[in-house]
C-alpha cells in the first residue's frame, strides 16, 4: 500500500513540470498579452457589416480572426495548465477564469461573421475562394457553413450565444474545483491498520492494490466523497443538461442528441449502433467477470475489485523506461514520428509528469496552435502509468502534425476522432510488449492493463452514454432531474450491464455518473467506444502489413479539422458508419479474455 505522502508541488523538480517558459516567459508576460488581445477585438468592427466589400476585405478580417484565436488560445494553454497542476493555487485559478471570459469574448467579436458569408452566398463565396490565394483554404469551412445553414441565427444572435461561452462553461469549472480542490477524503486503511490518504491523483493506484481492504476502503471513500455532495453535484449537471437542451432549440435541432453529432456531420445512427453492440456483446464481459472473481478466490466480485491485480509480480517501469518502450511501439510509424515524441517526453517538457498536491485528477492532452500538445498526468511506475503516457502522447501528436499541416480554421480536430489516435498508441505499444515481454507476469500486467482499458471505453462509457441519453430526454420532456434520480438510473444501468456477475452497491456504484467530468461535454462519452474501436481497426491495418497503412495513419493525423472526422477515418481505412469496427473490437476484447483465462490456468 501506497506510503510516500503526495508532495507539494515546490517539491516537483523542473524536468518533471509543464515547460511554461515555452508559452510565456512569466505571468506578467502573460497578463501583458491578455490586455493586448482584448485591446486588438476593436479591429474587427472595421469589417462588422462589411464582408460583403469584396474577397480582399473577407480575407482580412479572416486573417485578422485567426490571429486573435492563436494568441488568446495561448493565453489559454498557460492559465489552464497552471491552474490545473495545483488547483488550490487561487492566482492560478483566476487566471484561468480569465483566459476563458477572453475566449468568450473573441467568440462574441468574431460571431458576425458566420452570418454575414451567409448573406453573401454560397455561388459568390465559391469564386472569391478562387479569386483570393488567402482564401483558397476556406473550401470545406464554407461547405460545412452552408450545411449547417439552417442552424445559424442572426449576428445578434450569434454574438449573444457567442457571449454565453464562458458563464455556460462554469458549471463544469465548478464541478472540477469542488472535486479536485476542495473534496477531502478519508484516509484508505489496509488490513494490517497502516492508511494512507486517498487524492484524486492515486485513487487509480489504491483500487489496483494486492490488499482487498485497502482497496475497499479507498473505494468506498472515493464515492461517500461525492455522495455528501451529491444534490450540488446533481444540480450543477442538471444545468449542464439545461444549457444543452437551450443549445439545441437555439439552433432548432430535433433532440440534443441531432444537436451534438450535427456539428460534425455525424448520424445518430453511429451512438445507437454502439449502444446496441456493446449491450449485445454483454456476455463477453460476464466472461471476464467470471474469469476474475475464479481467479482472484472470491465468492463474490464487488466493483473495487476490478483492478486488483492478478499477479502479485507487477512489473515496475519507471518514468524513462515507458518513453523508450511507447517509442519501440511506434516505429513503424517512422523515425520522425519517434524523434518527437521522445523529445517531446525526456527534453521539450510537455509532460508535467508526477501527482502533487492539489493537481487535477486523471489525465489530459490541451494546447493550441502556437504551443506544444502539453499532458497532465500523475505518473506512477505502473503499467497503467505507461499506457496512460503512450495514450495521451496520441492526442499530442495528433495535435501536433494538424497544427504543423493546417491554417487556424482547421486546427482543431473533432472529439470523435481524438480519442482513435489515443487508443492507436496504447494498441500499437500493447502489441509490441506482448511480442518482446515473454514472462508470464508481465503478460498477465499488461492484458490487465487492456482489459482495465477496455473496461473503461467499452463498459463504463457505454454505460455513461446510455445515462447521459436518459437524462436529457428527461430535460427534453420538460421533467426535472434530482440526484436520487441520477444514481437510481446508474444504479439500474450498471446491474443490467454486470448481468448479476458483480455485486451493485446501488448509492455507491449509482453516484458514479458525479466522478465523470466528462459528462459536461455533451454527448462526448460514446466517442469514447467508438474511438477504441477505429483505433483497433487502423492498429490492425498497420500490424498486418496492408500496404501504405502507416502513411494513411499520418496523412489522417495531419487532416485535422479539413475533414469531416468520418471522411477522416475513411482515408485512414476504417468506416465508423457501420457496427463493423465495433464488432472487431469486441473481437480483440474476447481474444484478451482468452488469452488471459490461459495464462492464469497454467
Amino acid at each position: 500500500m501506497p506510503s510516500t505522502p503526495v508532495p507539494p508541488r515546490s517539491e516537483i523538480k523542473p524536468e518533471h513540470t509543464w515547460n511554461a517558459a515555452s508559452v510565456f516567459a512569466s505571468d506578467a508576460a502573460w497578463e501583458a498579452e491578455l490586455k493586448s488581445v482584448l485591446a486588438k477585438l476593436s479591429e474587427l468592427d472595421k469589417y462588422r457589416g462589411h464582408l460583403s466589400g469584396g474577397a480582399a476585405t473577407l480575407a482580412g478580417a479572416r486573417v485578422l480572426i485567426d490571429e486573435l484565436i492563436l494568441r488568446a488560445g495561448k493565453v489559454y494553454v498557460y492559465a489552464n495548465m497552471a491552474h490545473q497542476v495545483d488547483t488550490t493555487n487561487q492566482a492560478a485559478s483566476k487566471m484561468y477564469s480569465r483566459a476563458l471570459g477572453l475566449f468568450g469574448q473573441v467568440a462574441a467579436a468574431a460571431a458576425f461573421f458566420d452570418p454575414e458569408l451567409l448573406a453573401i452566398g454560397q455561388a459568390k463565396l465559391q469564386q472569391w475562394l478562387r479569386d483570393e490565394p488567402r482564401l483558397a483554404d476556406m473550401g470545406h469551412y464554407v461547405d460545412d457553413l452552408f450545411r449547417r445553414h439552417a442552424h445559424v441565427r442572426s449576428a445578434e444572435v450569434e454574438e449573444l450565444l457567442g457571449l454565453l461561452t464562458d458563464p455556460f462553461q462554469s458549471v463544469m469549472t465548478t464541478a472540477g474545483v469542488l472535486t479536485d480542490a476542495d473534496f477531502k477524503f478519508r484516509p484508505a486503511k489496509a488490513s494490517d491498520g497502516r492508511e494512507t490518504p486517498v487524492t484524486q491523483g492515486n485513487i487509480d493506484e489504491l483500487l489496483a492494490e494486492t490488499d482487498r481492504e485497502a482497496r475497499r476502503t479507498a473505494w468506498e471513500s472515493y464515492n461517500d466523497a461525492y455522495l455528501a455532495f451529491k444534490n450540488t453535484l446533481a444540480n450543477n449537471l442538471a444545468t449542464s443538461v439545461k444549457q444543452n437542451v437551450f443549445n439545441m432549440r437555439a439552433r432548432r435541432h430535433r433532440s440534443t442528441l441531432e444537436a451534438a453529432l450535427f456539428a460534425n456531420n455525424i448520424p445518430v445512427d453511429v451512438f445507437h449502433n454502439l449502444i446496441r453492440t456493446y449491450r449485445a456483446n454483454l456476455p463477453t464481459w460476464h466472461r471476464y467477470w467470471r474469469i476474475r472473481r475464479k481467479a482472484l478466490g472470491l465468492e463474490t466480485l464487488h466493483p473495487y475489485d476490478i483492478w486488483a491485480p492478478l499477479t502479485a509480480d507487477k512489473p515496475r517501469i519507471p518514468y524513462k523506461q515507458s518513453v523508450d518502450w511507447i517509442c519501440d511501439g511506434l516505429a513503424p510509424l517512422g523515425k520522425d514520428y519517434v524523434r518527437v515524441v521522445r523529445k517531446a517526453c525526456l527534453e521539450d517538457r510537455w509532460v508535467d509528469v508526477y501527482p502533487n498536491q492539489g493537481k487535477a485528477g486523471g489525465a489530459f492532452s490541451s494546447g493550441r496552435p502556437g504551443t506544444p500538445p502539453f499532458i497532465l498526468m500523475s505518473y506512477d511506475d505502473t503499467i497503467f502509468s505507461l499506457s496512460t503516457l503512450a495514450h495521451e502522447l496520441g492526442h499530442s501528436m495528433h495535435s501536433y502534425l494538424t497544427w504543423q499541416t493546417q491554417p487556424i480554421l482547421y486546427g482543431e480536430y473533432s472529439m470523435f476522432v481524438a480519442e482513435v489516435a489515443s487508443n492507436f498508441h496504447q494498441a500499437m505499444v500493447r502489441a509490441h510488449l506482448l511480442k518482446q515481454q515473454a514472462d508470464p507476469a508481465f503478460q498477465i500486467s499488461l492484458i490487465e492493463e487492456a482489459i482495465a482499458n477496455f473496461h473503461r471505453y467499452f463498459f463504463v462509457m457505454p454505460t455513461l452514454a446510455r445515462f447521459e441519453l436518459e437524462t436529457h430526454a428527461r430535460m427534453e420532456r420538460g421533467e426535472g432531474l434530482t440526484a436520487d434520480d441520477m444514481n437510481a438510473l446508474m444504479a439500474d444501468l450498471f446491474a443490467e450491464a454486470y448481468g448479476g456477475e458483480v455485486h451493485v452497491d446501488r448509492e455507491r456504484v449509482g453516484i458514479t455518473w458525479a466522478t465523470f467530468g466528462h459528462l459536461y461535454v455533451d454527448y462526448y462519452v460514446f466517442q469514447y467506444a467508438t474511438g477504441i474501436s477505429g483505433a483497433h481497426a487502423l492498429a490492425h491495418r498497420l500490424l498486418s502489413g496492408v500496404p501504405d497503412a502507416a502513411m494513411d495513419y499520418l496523412n489522417f493525423l495531419k487532416a485535422g479539422g479539413s475533414l469531416y472526422p468520418l471522411e477522416a477515418l475513411k482515408l485512414a481505412g476504417v468506416d465508423l458508419t457501420t457496427p463493423h469496427a465495433v464488432e472487431a473490437a469486441f473481437n480483440v476484447l474476447s481474444g484478451m479474455v482468452d488469452k488471459l483465462e490461459a495464462l492464469l490456468g497454467r
